[in-house]
């Protein structure tokens, strides 16, 4: 796709000789070379090494980063959406949605719904039409999009999404939203954290909880598209895919709780960041050792990106 260019991130499971053409792949014992501090702190076989690409990415001076898998293959409607755009925006609920249920009629939800949430009627959603400007992008994917494994193994249903405009989310509004097929624009980049000490079922549906409330205190919201990728799912062992899952269950309600109490009005995006992973921290939602990789990436992402880390890296700094 001749308007993006593309990282990949290689990890011991990758085979030492793989190739292609134009793509940048930062083989697991290269990755030391490029002297990113979070390197130090990401452990092997785990999903958060995709950070290494993302600091590639940043400092190759991107706009936008689009986060993806291997087993995701772009449609033909594939594209970055329009950034400021009057669509359909969700409002009032307070509390977590089923995503899903706005692009299909099924039975399914997205991983990291709420357990208590898959069987309740979907409620009247309020939808305004009005201006807003979006900072984050989840598109869903056709095939076998991102769903839990408690669905995998009652259901499993292959899903074609219903085409329909672009939704986007008000302020305290919530769902999970994953790392399959997602637009973060360069203000939001040092959201795109991805915790390095909970299981790999977690990290990026955590990294969703957290982004959130942040993003409510700027001028950006969220917003969902219709499918634009289709999954052929590389293959998993679902009870172990359970097993990781459920810290992120246990766990869903308290980490939004922590991420709405620890976000500071006048505080800039990574300050937030930092003050919400305290948070996370004194509730044992992640271990301590995650401060010490986030300042790690702070600093990594700060390099390039002086604007919104400006006032908070003296800070991380000083604490470290």
């Amino acid at each position: 796709m001749k308007n993006f260019k593309l990282i990949i991130v290689g990890d011991r499971k990758t085979p030492a000789t793989w190739a292609t053409e134009n793509c940048n792949y930062l083989g697991i014992d290269s990755q030391d070379s490029f002297q990113y501090e979070i390197v130090k702190y990401l452990p092997e076989n785990h999903y958060s090494r995709k950070m290494v690409g993302y600091i590639f990415a940043v400092h190759s001076g991107a706009k936008w980063i689009h986060d993806t898998d291997d087993d995701n293959i772009p449609m033909e409607n594939f594209d970055l959406p329009l950034t400021e755009l009057e669509c359909d925006v969700i409002v009032a609920p307070q509390d977590f949605i089923n995503i899903y249920n706005c692009f299909t009629g099924l039975k399914i939800w997205p991983r990291g719904l709420p357990l208590e949430n898959i069987s309740n009627s979907t409620p009247d959603l309020q939808i305004s039409k009005r201006k807003v400007e979006v900072g984050i992008w989840q598109g869903l994917a056709d095939g076998e999009p991102d769903v839990d494994a408690i669905y995998r193994l009652t259901s499993d249903e292959r899903v074609t999404f219903n085409r329909r405009d672009p939704i986007v989310l008000d302020n305290d509004v919530i769902t999970p939203f994953n790392s399959q097929n997602t637009f973060f624009r360069r203000e939001l980049f040092p959201l795109m954290y991805l915790p390095t000490t909970v299981s790999f079922r977690f990290t990026d549906i955590l990294r969703s909880l957290v982004a959130q409330p942040i993003i409510w205190n700027s001028r950006f919201h969220l917003g969902f598209t219709e499918a634009t990728v289709f999954q052929e799912r590389n293959p998993h062992n679902l009870l172990k895919d359970f097993e990781s899952e459920i810290p992120m269950y246990l766990n869903l309600r308290k980490a939004i709780d922590v991420a709405k109490k620890m976000v500071k009005a006048k505080a800039c995006i990574c300050e937030n960041l930092l003050h919400v992973y305290e948070g996370l921290t004194a509730e044992q939602i992640v271990s301590s050792g995650e401060l010490i990789s986030l300042k790690a990436w702070l600093n990594d992402v700060s390099t390039c990106h002086e604007t919104l880390t400006e006032g908070s890296i003296e800070k991380i700094e000083n604490e470290s």
